[in-house]
């Protein structure tokens, strides 16, 4: 499913016009990234949380040129998704 999908799907569903569904979710999605940017985890009780992992300093390599690189420690963006979350698509995928 691609955003277009899923704006589809929820504008039929509620009956809101696409382009507020579309404005809706950039600003959702938006949101989220400042948050996690400035070091904030979010929480959404019964779907799951966005949070920042921290990743420590390492030792890569340059294949090009053969030559190691060290890649200093920095944070990635993670989602772990709610019991429930995971409950519900276990139990969707066994009966589909």
């Amino acid at each position: 499913m691609r955003k277009s999908d899923l704006i589809n799907q929820i504008s039929e569903k509620t009956g809101i016009p696409k382009v507020d569904v579309l404005v809706t979710l950039e600003t959702m999605f938006k949101e989220v990234k400042e948050s996690l940017a400035n070091g904030e985890n979010i929480y959404i009780r019964g779907f799951g949380s966005f949070i920042t992992k921290k990743r420590a300093t390492k030792i890569g390599r340059n294949i090009k040129k053969n030559v190691a690189v060290e890649i200093p420690e920095h944070f990635i963006p993670a989602f772990k998704p709610a019991k429930e979350f995971v409950t519900e698509v276990k139990t969707k995928r066994k009966e589909g």
